[in-house]
């Protein structure tokens, strides 16, 4: 039984590494981090916010996996969701950039302007998605 158990523990202690370097890796082969500092004009912090990321993927981690909660209130649940948010609309962006999707819609479209409204559209209909989601989700 106890055999069982440890051999359990190294297969999902082995399965998270590989999840987590594949999720790093893929965040790493964006250039997010680089692109991210250039614009904010901090390219010498890169250092420290790839250990922000770091940090705050084994903080994720551990608070999912021993269930510990963490008692900040309303707001700062808000805060947390804005700068998620924030995250997963730069890696989305990177993504996109990344794989030559923008010009791809543009050309395809023949759109001339506008732009910006459809990148406006597109992050409005994730958040609407979003609120939607969580208000059924409320409901059950």
């Amino acid at each position: 039984m106890i055999w069982k158990l440890i051999l359990l523990g190294v297969i999902g202690f082995a399965g998270g590494i590989s999840v987590a370097g594949g999720v790093f890796a893929f965040i790493s082969i964006l250039e997010m981090l680089p692109r991210l500092a250039s614009r904010l004009h901090t390219a010498n912090r890169v250092y420290f916010l790839e250990n922000c990321i770091f940090l705050g993927g084994v903080t994720g981690a551990v608070l999912t996996v021993f269930h510990i909660s963490i008692p900040f209130g309303s707001a700062t649940l808000a805060v947390f969701g804005l700068f998620s948010g924030i995250f997963v609309g730069c890696l989305a962006m990177a993504l996109a950039e990344t794989l030559k999707v923008i010009p791809v819609l543009v050309q395809r479209v023949k759109l001339a302007v506008g732009l910006p409204l459809v990148i406006l559209a597109l992050a409005l209909g994730k958040a609407i998605a979003c609120f939607y989601q969580l208000y059924f989700r409320m409901q059950h």
